[in-house]
């Protein structure tokens, strides 16, 4: 895996930044721990003029098909927690469809090796 990642973070109209950024950078490291990203585009926003106020998108750049997630909640946290719950959806089933694509390629030689052999 990439041990690398750039993060950016955009804080938008939020008081106390840095515990929120801190946290959220926790959350996108340790997400990244399973999947490879390049970068990752973070804004956290209150938009007061809105109800909920709070919202929340992050654009992860991978080597694939970028992940692309949002959410809105009336708290930072609960929208970011939103958005992690779908990131981590997106990421886990792209996951599963890459293996079962490795694993359709591996089955296909021998069932081609199998009816060669009774012809």
């Amino acid at each position: 895996m990439n041990t690398t990642m750039r993060l950016n973070v955009q804080h938008l109209k939020i008081r106390s930044p840095h515990r929120l950024g801190d946290w959220v950078e926790r959350q996108i490291l340790a997400l990244g721990a399973g999947w490879q990203s390049d970068e990752a585009n973070i804004r956290l926003e209150r938009r007061p003029e809105i109800s909920p106020a709070h919202e929340v998108p992050v654009h992860l750049v991978t080597r694939g098909t970028d992940v692309i997630a949002g959410s809105r909640d009336h708290t930072m946290r609960a929208a970011f927690a939103k958005v992690m719950v779908q990131l981590r959806d997106q990421i886990g089933s792209r996951i599963v469809r890459r293996l079962q694509r490795l694993k359709s390629k591996l089955s296909a030689p021998a069932a081609r090796a199998r009816s060669t052999r009774f012809a």
